[in-house]
């Protein structure tokens, strides 16, 4: 039953299908209507609308998001590696990122950095840099796991792009155990 009923709107689809490429005719039988692209005895041509029709807009020929010109694309921290431990006993050690394109210090941008939540008072203008132990008594809490962040801003403090954060451990030596003992 239900396959008998959906034949006339089949029908009817192909129809109209087909309707812009020649024309469509109808005839009647016991079931309903039939409809054919060719002509048979009582048919008669029906006179379909044209087709809706709307082309689809057109992707940009790249269709990748490019930054502006002028943005960075790229800011990350590589070392200290993340999930890595550094070995100090002042809190001193070497941070290097990468940056692409190249800082633009011309511009006035800089790198400002973030250790354990707070604020580092030196804005760098290379990518690789040295916390010294008086920045790392500063901002660093009293934990084996540190959070490190940097971020490059314009001249006037705004964050340009932000580099995903990274998590170390420290490392210190201790008087308490000597070599050889446990």
């Amino acid at each position: 039953m239900l396959i008998r009923s959906s034949v006339p709107l089949l029908a009817l689809l192909l129809a109209v299908a087909t309707a812009a490429a020649q024309p469509v005719y109808e005839t009647r039988d016991r079931a309903g209507p039939v409809f054919s692209d060719i002509p048979s005895p009582g048919a008669s041509e029906l006179n379909l609308p044209p087709l809706n029709s709307s082309d689809s807009p057109r992707a940009p020929a790249d269709s990748t998001q490019s930054a502006p010109a002028g943005a960075y694309s790229t800011l990350r921290i590589v070392e200290p590696e993340s999930g890595g431990t550094i070995h100090t006993n002042t809190g001193e050690f070497t941070v290097r990122l990468t940056i692409d394109p190249p800082l633009r210090t011309a511009r006035g941008d800089a790198i400002v950095v973030r250790l354990d939540n707070t604020a580092l008072p030196t804005r760098r203008t290379t990518t690789e840099f040295d916390i010294s132990a008086a920045e790392w008594e500063g901002a660093a809490v009293e934990n084996v796991e540190h959070q490190l962040e940097a971020a490059v801003v314009d001249s006037s403090g705004k964050a340009i792009i932000v580099a995903p954060s990274i998590r170390f451990y420290t490392h210190r030596a201790s008087r308490l155990l000597r070599p050889g003992q446990r």
